[in-house]
């Protein structure tokens, strides 16, 4: 090899090693972006899922709550916390908004219910009308209406937590037998 041809060539090899150096640290630099983005996006999808999570609880609470059924407009006033990572302090809190509303109700008959279920013997009445509970299985039951009615509820709770910007809100149709007296007032 004559010293020309030596010089030229050891330019070229600068010059190649120089691009694939550029090229690796792009492609180094693009995988540490990309994965930055992945971490985020499972962030986001976290606090979505854990934000669902509160609001169903909400509705939980509310529906097994006694005082559901007596007065829902006072028992959707109150906000319901939650504390998801278990540190004592609040992550999301849900609030019921609008206020529980009642669909539907339709009383129950007293020939629906039976008299070996306790919760069915808390709606019978005897058919002497005047509101006697019936209490032995096998008793005669009359044809009219009991104490109890089937009521159809929606119930919307909504989580908005400002440290993530997560806005969720869930409805749920919920089904829950009451007295009949309360269908009267809350289902109109």
């Amino acid at each position: 090899m004559n010293p020309a041809s030596r010089r030229r060539q050891t330019g070229a090899a600068l010059f190649v090693v120089l691009i694939l150096m550029f090229v690796m640290g792009w492609l180094a630099l693009s995988a540490f972006r990309i994965s930055g983005q992945h971490v985020q996006i499972v962030g986001n999808s976290q606090a979505e899922q854990q934000a669902t999570a509160a609001a169903q609880r909400a509705i939980d609470l509310t529906i097994s709550s006694n005082a559901f059924t007596k007065d829902p407009a006072a028992v959707a006033l109150a906000p319901i916390a939650s504390d998801i990572d278990g540190d004592g302090q609040d992550d999301f809190v849900a609030k019921l908004d609008p206020a529980p509303k009642c669909i539907r109700v339709r009383p129950i008959k007293n020939m629906e219910l039976d008299v070996a279920k306790a919760a069915d013997r808390v709606c019978l009445q005897s058919s002497g009308g005047g509101g006697n509970l019936v209490v032995a299985p096998g008793a005669v039951v009359g044809a009219g209406d009991s104490l109890c009615a089937n009521s159809e509820w929606n119930i919307a709770s909504s989580v908005a937590d400002a440290t993530t910007s997560t806005a969720v809100t869930i409805n749920q149709g919920v089904a829950v037998r009451i007295v009949a007296s309360d269908a009267k007032n809350f289902c109109k």
